[in-house]
C-alpha cells in the first residue's frame, strides 16, 4: 500500500469544517465518483458511489476530530483503501489533513501502487479545494 497525506488551511471553524465534513458531501468534494445512497447504521454510514462502469461502498465512521473511511472489500477500484480526515485549529481557522492509503492489488505493485496514489493526492486536493469554497 502507498500513503498519501495533504493539508489545507481552511478560513473557518472546526467546527464548521466538521459540520461540512459530511460522508456524501466528501465523496462529492473528491469529485472522481458521484453518491448514489447512503444507509446510515450504529456503526456509522456506508455510501454508494458509483462513476462509468463501476459502483463501489464507502464505510465511514466519524472521529472526534473528522472521519475516517474505507472502501468495502473488493467492491471498487482498490484492492485496499482507507482515508481519514483530521481537523484542528490554527490561526482562526482549521488546518484540514487529509492521509489516504491505496493499493491496487495489481503485478507491479511498485508502479500500479504509485499511479494509484498519484490519482488519490489529487482527489484529495481536490475535495480539501472544495471543502475550503463550501464552508
Amino acid at each position: 500500500m502507498r500513503e498519501v497525506e495533504v493539508s489545507a488551511f481552511v478560513p473557518a471553524s472546526p467546527a464548521a469544517v466538521q459540520r461540512a465534513l459530511t460522508p456524501e458531501a466528501v465523496v462529492e468534494y473528491e469529485g472522481s465518483f458521484e453518491v448514489v445512497g447512503a444507509e446510515e447504521s450504529d456503526d456509522g454510514t456506508t455510501v454508494t458511489a458509483e462513476a462509468t462502469g463501476l459502483t463501489m461502498r464507502l464505510d465511514f465512521e466519524e472521529r472526534p476530530d473528522g472521519l475516517r473511511y474505507s472502501q468495502r472489500g473488493d467492491e471498487g477500484p482498490f484492492d485496499g483503501m482507507e482515508t481519514t480526515f483530521s481537523v484542528e485549529a490554527e490561526n482562526e481557522g482549521s488546518r484540514v489533513t487529509a492521509r489516504s492509503r491505496v493499493s491496487l492489488g495489481l503485478p507491479l505493485a511498485s508502479v500500479s501502487d504509485r499511479v494509484a496514489a498519484w490519482k488519490r493526492r489529487g482527489e484529495l486536493r481536490r475535495a480539501l479545494d472544495a471543502l475550503a469554497d463550501d464552508v
